[in-house]
């Protein structure tokens, strides 16, 4: 028979030997886990490319306009643009248009998408992050004329639309050119 005495030892040495087991189990799931990546050879491995994924810039790249010689508009929507509340942190979004007249340069796309993706974790408030966009692309490639509405979304049950301009000096537009309208035709009659 056994003594009552043994039984309280026998129950004393089982949590030593669970916490024996959980130390092992910590520390194998501390050790560095090798990826599925890491453990192909290096020949089945992808190279990283010679131009690295692009990553935020407030670098903004121009090219030569090639039709300096007339006014046309370049309109670019920036839908999906995100920056945060400086005072809550919360983000906030909101809705870019872009329409410009350029000069003797054009603001160059992934450029443009860069330079917005740079605001993605910075605080700004709506009025001053939409004329800072305005000075900046005034400032890389100097328009005859830019207007930039950014519509932001709603916070706190409000909507705030933003529209700044910019007018280079001395330019003047174009007089407007009204056509007629004319139904639509659709298919054969």
């Amino acid at each position: 028979m056994p003594s009552k005495t043994a039984a309280p030892a026998a129950k004393k040495a089982a949590p030593a030997r669970k916490s024996a087991a959980g130390a092992a189990k910590t520390a194998a799931t501390s050790r560095k886990k090798t990826s599925v990546a890491e453990s192909l050879p290096a020949s089945r491995q992808r190279q990283m490319p010679p131009n690295p994924p692009s990553a935020p810039s407030k670098e903004l790249h121009v090219f030569p306009n090639p039709a300096p010689q007339r006014d046309y508009v370049i309109q670019f929507q920036v839908p999906e643009f995100t920056c945060h509340c400086p005072l809550t942190g919360q983000p906030d979004f909101a809705h870019f248009t872009i329409d410009m007249i350029a000069d003797e340069l054009c603001v160059e796309l992934k450029s443009l998408k860069m330079y917005f993706w740079s605001y993605r974790d910075e605080g700004a408030f709506h009025e001053k992050v939409t004329n800072t966009i305005l000075e900046d692309i005034v400032k890389a490639s100097q328009p005859r004329f830019i207007r930039i509405t950014a519509k932001w979304y709603v916070r706190g049950g409000i909507y705030t639309n933003v529209v700044v301009e910019h007018r280079k000096r001395g330019w003047k537009p174009q007089p407007r050119v009204d056509l007629p309208s004319h139904a639509e035709e659709r298919g054969l009659l």
